[in-house]
């Protein structure tokens, strides 16, 4: 039972002066979280279905298991909402990010902006590295002029916090939230939000203008749950852009159905070609580990990176892999040169930050970083590139990693193999398939 509703409208619009005729009990509306049929029961947080039997409490009562981390919902529970307001004020410029944008992207940013103003689907296919973010830039201030509510949201919590920063800086004027499971910033009510995608369970009908960045890539791209919040997430008129350097077989298939319009933009910002894949066969590098070696082309390699003060990521296929290799690095260089990384990670956030202000030479990490992130003028090495952890999609977002920046456009890509297996393949001539139409570009 909610005792007083000015106090949750308060908690929920996050302004302390809320206009009187709307700061009522009467503007708090209530949900029902729980949907019971004969044989299931149907969450409207989440959309998960389960069977009765599953989801049983005592008394006639049923919750959700699948959504239960944000608090369990139940039957005899309500869920409380407010129709958005709307209730923005700001001074000054919108944006404030002062860039250019090629011809290129200014095409494609000024097709975001029809977007936004049609409340339509659309798709932004870009190569690593295109400018995404920046491309964004006008479509974003044109929403916040027009009084909308945006939200950008990506399922990696290191996406998130990168992107942050930047988008404070391109709207230095404008109200905005970072959430997510790690962040010590509380909820108040803003025009710009930036979360995961497990934070939009907690939105309903919130957003006139919802962005998913990464959209291909994990929790998000198997988890019909996200999907559903994303379409909760926002109003029955609102706009919704994808973003993606390498987009799933659905979503290609969407694209030909005109089900969603897409963008597309095969070439980075500095006009140069992505960085391809070179192939390095070792056999059964995991025997050697099992016996506390690394194979010798391996360490020849990181030796040298060493020496010339090369920043770069090594990417490994399990967790379990991560202090075996560290262990054997132990005993030739000095430890404080590298940390690995995993996503349950407590200092996850911390490590990276070191590899961002240079703190350390290089990062030995999962898949977790295998996109989102930018450390200028790093190399890559994958061990074991060959493993089924190692999907096309992932390949081509590591190999993106590098060349980056301006002053750094190529780098080395490196993909240690027992055999080139179909992703690896298919990795190499998508990287390749895109540089051709990039050069098609500057013909």
């Amino acid at each position: 039972m909610i005792e007083n509703y000015n106090e949750l409208f308060g908690r929920l619009v996050g302004e302390k002066s809320v206009p009187d005729e709307i700061k009522s009990a009467q503007h708090i509306k209530k949900m029902v979280p729980i949907k019971v049929t004969k044989n299931e029961i149907y969450c409207k947080r989440c959309g998960h279905k389960t069977s009765k039997n599953e989801a049983e409490l005592p008394d006639d009562n049923f919750y959700c298991s699948n959504c239960i981390n944000l608090g369990r919902v139940t039957l005899k529970e309500q869920l409380c909402f407010i129709e958005e307001p709307n209730l923005f004020s700001h001074q000054g410029k919108i944006l404030t990010w002062d860039g250019k944008l090629t011809k290129e992207q200014e095409k494609c940013s000024n097709e975001i902006i029809e977007v936004i103003n049609n409340n339509q689907t659309h798709l932004l296919w870009a190569v690593t590295g295109a400018g995404k973010t920046e491309m964004l830039f006008k479509g974003i201030a044109k929403a916040i002029k027009d009084n909308k509510r945006v939200c950008i949201a990506s399922p990696r919590v290191d996406v998130c916090v990168e992107l942050f920063p930047r988008i404070q800086e391109a709207f230095k004027n404008i109200s905005m939230v970072l959430l997510h499971g790690k962040s010590s910033q509380s909820y108040f009510y803003s025009q710009l939000t930036i979360c995961t995608t497990h934070q939009l369970l907690r939105f309903y009908h919130a957003f006139d203008v919802i962005i998913i960045d990464e959209v291909d890539s994990f929790p998000f791209v198997n988890d019909q749950s996200l999907h559903f919040a994303v379409d909760n997430a926002v109003k029955d008129e609102s706009a919704k852009l994808y973003l993606t350097a390498t987009p799933t077989a659905e979503m290609i298939k969407k694209i030909k159905r005109k089900q969603i319009s897409a963008s597309y933009l095969p070439i980075r910002f500095h006009r140069h070609l992505l960085p391809e894949a070179k192939i390095k066969y070792v056999n059964d590098w995991r025997k050697l580990l099992s016996k506390n070696k690394l194979p010798s082309f391996l360490l020849t390699k990181i030796k040298q990176k060493i020496k010339d003060q090369q920043r770069f990521l090594l990417f490994i296929p399990k967790i379990d892999d991560l202090p075996l290799i560290s262990k054997i690095l132990v005993n030739q260089y000095d430890s404080s040169l590298w940390h690995t990384v995993y996503s349950s990670d407590e200092l996850r956030m911390e490590k990276v930050k070191d590899m961002r202000s240079e703190k350390v030479l290089f990062l030995i990490t999962t898949t977790i970083l295998e996109r989102g992130v930018t450390f200028p003028g790093i190399d890559v090495i994958v061990l074991g590139a060959d493993d089924e952890v190692f999907s096309v999609s992932s390949l081509v977002q590591i190999a993106g990693r590098v060349g980056r920046k301006k002053d750094r456009p190529t780098g080395e890509v490196l993909f240690i193999v027992d055999d080139k297996t179909k992703p690896v393949k298919n990795a190499i001539k998508q990287i390749k398939y895109m540089n051709r139409l990039a050069k098609k570009l500057d013909e």
